[in-house]
């Protein structure tokens, strides 16, 4: 937590009034976010420091990691929070219907995955965004076979043997 920027621009006296609180709290794992923030709050209100944001931010970014058995975050509406990490994009053929999509290629898979709807393509007002993905390797690209190894090697011994000459001209 000390190599945030955040908790760097601390002065001395708060960086430890905020590491005081941080030992004052129980020794125990949190598997809810909002736990964690309320027993945090209660530990700074009782070394009286007020952090802003950014330090809170600090905080919980340098102590936290992923689980994937602890709670769902949300927001404060209670509707889970998107998890940046796992975002991801899908190229739905053309001609097929997205929802449809979703539920064969990625639910099975992510039972939990879910589409932003509101990211819409600003041609059509529909959600995602609308194109075509042209191979370009599928259309136009021309077999060349390789040459010969034998006149790789060829090259390669002439190449070595001009480098050499090359060589001893400068060491001259």
């Amino acid at each position: 937590m000390t190599d945030e920027k955040a908790f760097q621009k601390q002065s001395d006296d708060n960086k430890k009034a905020i590491l005081d609180a941080l030992l004052s709290m129980p020794d125990k794992l949190f598997s809810n976010r909002d736990t964690f923030e309320k027993n945090l709050s209660k530990a700074l209100k009782t070394s009286v420091i007020k952090i802003g944001a950014p330090v809170k931010k600090a905080i919980l970014s340098a102590l936290s990691e992923r689980d994937e058995d602890a709670d769902i975050c949300t927001d404060s509406k209670g509707n889970p929070e998107p998890d940046s990490e796992l975002r991801d994009h899908e190229l739905v053929p053309l001609k097929e219907d997205w929802q449809d999509y979703v539920a064969r290629e990625v639910k099975p898979f992510a039972p939990d995955a879910w589409v932003d709807k509101s990211y819409t393509d600003a041609t059509d007002g529909k959600v995602g965004r609308v194109g075509y993905v042209i191979n370009f390797n599928r259309y136009f690209y021309k077999y060349v076979p390789p040459r010969p190894l034998e006149k790789i090697d060829q090259e390669l011994k002439q190449l070595e043997t001009e480098i050499a000459t090359l060589l001893k001209e400068v060491a001259v």
